[in-house]
């Protein structure tokens, strides 16, 4: 059982980025730090989408990139990025959602945060690769009540109905394992080297371990994120 959780109502904190592999649990961390410190989740999923509905000069520009099936490049998300940061809610910090997903992008988060009160900490969340696995391919969900359920960790108790609609299961088409290991290997190819980046920034970084109870998940990341920010090297 793990300490009471350190108050954490004593200090900004500051841009925040989880790092970790697909299926690391990012989502549900991210979404416990916004609630605790009240800050948004800026996702530049979210973003890309929100400037292309409003037909923004940046989601304009987006639609035809895509149209052509190009890729949309790093200088286009930054500014959709460097937007958001404008907005008021920003100003105690935020969880960094997706961004940076490259190098380059990593490298002009640090030059556009040069004259912000705090720079980027980055939490690597660590599970191993089988356990992942088991995570996205074991998982089904309740169409009805939204419960989601393991396989391997959290089965139903009868077969493949919900415990509480008693309806059956879904599995979602892209939960295979064959998506999971191409997922695996985009991720190698870039988020690594941007975990890489912040991991020679050692008073900006810290790994926990993601196979446990998501509560002691929540936990490591807070404790790590108050030694982070009184780290002299980090302010």
């Amino acid at each position: 059982m793990s300490k009471p959780l350190p108050n954490a109502s004593d200090f900004l904190p500051g841009p925040v980025l989880l790092l970790g592999a697909p299926g690391v649990g990012k989502g549900t961390q991210a979404k416990r730090l916004m609630d605790e410190f009240n800050i948004p989740q800026i996702s530049t999923g979210d973003l890309l989408r929100e400037h292309r509905k409003n037909r923004t000069p940046l989601g304009m520009l987006a639609d035809e990139l895509m149209s052509k099936g190009q890729l949309v490049p790093d200088d286009l998300v930054n500014q959709m990025v460097a937007e958001r940061f404008k907005q008021p809610d920003t100003e105690h910090g935020y969880i960094l959602d997706g961004f940076p997903r490259t190098l380059n992008q990593a490298e002009w988060l640090d030059q556009q945060l040069v004259a912000y009160m705090l720079p980027v900490v980055a939490v690597n969340i660590v599970v191993g690769e089988r356990e992942l696995l088991e995570r996205i391919t074991g998982r089904l969900s309740c169409p009805v009540c939204g419960t989601i359920y393991n396989i391997y960790s959290k089965p139903p108790k009868n077969d493949r109905l919900c415990d509480l609609e008693n309806n059956p299961l879904e599995q979602r088409a892209d939960d295979t394992e064959a998506v999971f290991h191409e997922r695996m290997k985009t991720f190698q190819v870039k988020t690594a080297e941007v975990i890489e980046y912040y991991r020679t920034h050692g008073a900006r970084f810290a790994e926990v371990d993601g196979d446990q109870p998501e509560d002691q998940v929540t936990y490591s990341i807070r404790v790590a994120l108050l030694k982070l920010r009184h780290h002299p090297e980090a302010q």
